[in-house]
């Protein structure tokens, strides 16, 4: 019994040191590691909002959707030709 207990406790040692040495290895690149605080945490996480369109509500069934897809008619947003008829017929 205390063979096999000397042993299981080599063998998680060995496994423990291995996944230590591969965690460090993966970090070795990084100069901030994910969990530490400061400016460039999370940074690359947050999407490029440089090219962000506007959006518009459709003013017959409420949908929002992209200001370029949108279907423009007497100042007012619809999602489609369908919608901007209904929506000034029922005006």
């Amino acid at each position: 019994m205390g063979k096999i207990l000397f042993w299981l406790v080599i063998i998680t040692a060995v496994l423990f040191a291995a996944r230590l040495l591969a965690r460090s290895g993966r970090n070795a690149g990084n100069e901030d590691p994910p969990g530490r605080l400061g400016k460039a945490a999370g940074a690359a996480d947050k999407p490029d909002m440089s090219h962000a369109e506007a959006m518009v509500r459709c003013q017959h069934c409420g949908i929002h959707l992209p200001r370029s897809e949108a279907f423009l008619s007497n100042g007012q947003t619809w999602c489609g030709p369908e919608h901007a008829r209904l929506g000034q017929h029922g005006s």
